[in-house]
């Protein structure tokens, strides 16, 4: 229903595909035909002046909603946050790319829960790793993901070429497993590996 996105990070081909700005390209008739699950493949819904629209053509389908490319925080408020909420999601998915957007993503997320009061059962953090940030900045926004009560999800760039055994690889396992809540922290994590308490 839209396209562009006025964000441009460098791993990210949206821009250089699409532009710089978010515009609306379609009404959801056009394409939907009462089907019980849509997937939204905009790059930044929200970011799109005629957000409102888009969001409202997709609350009155009532059907269940995949914001495929995520949903960017950084664009939310109040406002934003209440049509999010009565759009039928299964789960919305943010992205903690950069670390130095910390003092904006964090009082994002912190907004986020208190308004809607969903948690890790509802909401994931896409954290990229391996591009431009050091092993320490990755495991903070994990830990800090964490300690807000939702799922982080360790994104590695040029997985490819990660050498195995690496921390960003034992990063990725620890946070991206069902027994993740179930461990206090990554540095127990390493602990119970080297002890061959986890397989």
């Amino acid at each position: 229903m839209s396209r562009g996105c006025p964000r441009g990070c460098d791993f990210c081909i949206v821009a250089k595909k699409e532009g710089r700005y978010s515009y609306k390209v379609a009404d959801l008739s056009e394409f939907w035909d009462g089907q019980k699950n849509i997937e939204l493949l905009d790059p930044n819904t929200f970011a799109c002046k005629d957000w409102k629209d888009i969001l409202q053509q997709l609350i009155d389908s009532k059907a269940h909603v995949n914001f495929n490319q995520g949903v960017d925080l950084r664009c939310l408020n109040e406002e934003k946050i209440s049509y999010l909420m009565r759009v039928k999601v299964k789960g919305v998915h943010f992205a903690f790319d950069r670390f130095e957007d910390w003092n904006i993503i964090v009082p994002k997320l912190e907004q986020f829960k208190s308004i809607t009061g969903w948690n890790r059962q509802k909401v994931t953090v896409y954290v990229l790793t391996n591009f431009n940030t050091t092993i320490e900045q990755d495991i903070l926004r994990v830990e800090k993901i964490k300690e807000l009560g939702f799922m982080p999800y360790v994104m590695r760039y040029d997985k490819e070429h990660i050498k195995r055994g690496s921390e960003i690889n034992k990063l990725a396992r620890y946070a991206n497993n069902k027994f993740f809540y179930n461990i206090k922290s990554f540095d127990e994590y390493k602990n119970l590996l080297s002890f061959g308490k986890l397989r």
